[in-house]
Formats: C-alpha cells, structure tokens, sequence
C-alpha cells in the first residue's frame, strides 16, 4: 500500500487506563485515491509493536460495477510487506514479475530489501460486477544486517496457515508460533501475528513471553483488563503480563508483536534504519532508477515533503 504524508497531531491516543494496557490508539482515516482506509500505526507515541512498524484497515468497502482499487506502482526498501484478505481480492504486480491475486485467508509477504515496486489494483474480471474488499496491511522492518537483502515475493495459500477451533473459538495464527501453532510463513526476527474469532462470551488469555504486543479490534467489541474496547481500535499492551480477552459481543480481532528492531525512519514509502539511506532511495525514485513493474506505465512522482 502506498502513504501520504501524516500529521502525528491528527492520532488521538487514551494513554494508561489501566495496568495492562499501554495505550489505546483511534484510527485515522486516509484516502488513498477512490478509497479510504483506517491507518493505526505508527503512532507519534509508539512507533511500532515489535518489528510492525506500518498498520492499515482496509474496508469493509462495497464498489459498483467498474470500480475498484488502483493503487499505482511505488517503491519500498528495507522492509516487508504482509497482507491479509477477510473479503474480496487484490491484485498484486511487482518489478520482479510476479502477478498475484491474494484472496481470503492467504497471506502475501513481499520482501523490499534493497528495493521492490509494486501495485495493488482490482482485476478487470472482479470489476465487471459489484464487489466488497476487505483486508489488513502491515509492514514490518527488516533487521539492520538484512535490510539490504535481495527483494523477493512469498505467497501462502489459505490451507497452509495453521488453524484451530473450539468452544467458540477459532484462531488462525499468521506469522509466528502461539497458541500451540505455528505457521509456516517466512520470519526475519521473532514476529507474531494471528487472527481470532471469537463468539459473545467466549474469551482467550494473551500469553505473556512475547516482547511487545497489540491487539487491534477488526469487528465486535471487547472488554480487556476492566477496559471495554470497541471495534477499530488498538490496544498496545505493558510488557510480560498474561492479559484475559473477552468478547462482549461476536469479535473479530489480530494480534501483532515480536522482537522490536530499534528506530525506524520512515518517509512516504521507505523505512530504514540510515537517514541516508532513505535520502538515496528518494533520488533513486525521482531518477526512476528502481525496478519498473510489467505491464504498468503509470509513474507517481515523489511527493514535495
């Protein structure tokens, strides 16, 4: 996904209302061309949870017949992409050649590293009738000794992501190992991140051995240590506490955390540890030097500030 500019004074937070919770943060919303989407992280006050260092809501949005997405090729280095489909699809283009739908359940991890452009649009066949999208994007860092790595692309199938169910409770776990699962994605640094359903009543506990931690609330409403959380909001948690999560009502909701990096620097597109790597990577895309992708021709320029 691509990103405008921020302003950190736009982000409202609710800092320590409780023991366990660090910080509840509200989404913003940002228009990215013909759709908006909820943008929670970074926050001006917490950067990132872990390795994530980028977080976006996209939808539930319904689109008329011919419409669609149209995010244009742009760049990223020293990161990695994560992106996960409730409903509908987004298709994928990069400069290395892959095409790629990414559909319900599947997880598509592209790898920048020392830099990747890419698209995500709505395919022609999906326009041809109305059509709902619905899906999260995440980016996390690289650690400093593998920022340069060469870029790649991994797709997982649905049925490749370790899935249980029980007592009104379903949990699929993405990135990482919890729960008793583990998932066969690619990890660069500890890194977690898994989606729970859960029906009214039914609750999970958080385990406490993963360094930092967030839950973001896609859908539902939950109380957390006292705290009523509604749907939309994400809650970043004190370090090494086992933390109770109750649903008031059906919930839907992802977990992010691991190992945090260190400082990021991130401007438009680009996250790196090195200022002046990002100074490079900015003249790079203004010369139009990165890697163009097959069969796009559009070309957004770099933004002024």
């Amino acid at each position: 996904m691509s990103v405008t500019e921020d302003s950190d004074d736009e982000i409202v937070a609710v800092s320590n209302p409780c023991d366990a919770i660090e910080l509840i943060v509200q989404p913003r919303e940002k228009d990215l061309g013909g759709f908006s989407v909820r943008r929670l992280l970074p926050h001006f006050k917490h950067r990132s949870v872990g390795p994530w260092i980028f977080f976006d809501h996209m939808g539930p949005a319904r689109f008329a017949p011919s419409e669609g997405i149209d995010v244009r090729p742009h760049p990223h280095i020293n990161l990695a992409t994560v992106t996960y489909v409730f409903e509908g699809e987004i298709l994928h283009r990069d400069s290395l050649g892959v095409v790629q739908a990414i559909r319900p359940g599947e997880i598509n991890l592209m790898v920048a590293g020392s830099g990747i452009v890419h698209s995500e649009r709505t395919a022609a066949d999906r326009r041809a009738e109305a059509h709902s999208l619905h899906a999260l994007q995440l980016w996390h860092a690289l650690p400093e000794e593998l920022e340069e790595i060469e870029p790649a692309f991994h797709h997982y199938a649905a049925n490749k992501l370790p899935v249980v169910e029980q007592e009104g409770v379903k949990t699929r776990v993405m990135i990482g190992k919890g729960f008793g699962l583990a998932s066969p994605v690619k990890t660069f640094s500890e890194t977690f991140y898994a989606e729970i359903e859960l029906e009214p009543g039914k609750s999970i506990q958080l385990p406490g051995d993963i360094r930092e931690r967030a839950v973001y609330l896609v859908s539902g409403r939950l109380v957390i240590d006292g705290v009523n959380i509604d749907a939309c909001q994400m809650v970043i948690f004190c370090p090494r506490q086992e933390i109770k999560i109750a649903a008031v009502q059906s919930s839907r909701l992802v977990i992010v955390g691991g190992e945090p990096l260190g400082k990021r620097y991130m401007w438009w597109n680009f996250a790196s540890s090195r200022k002046e790597r990002i100074e490079q990577a900015k003249a790079d895309w203004q010369e139009q030097r990165f890697g163009k992708v097959p069969g796009e021709t559009d070309f957004i320029p770099l933004p002024e500030k």
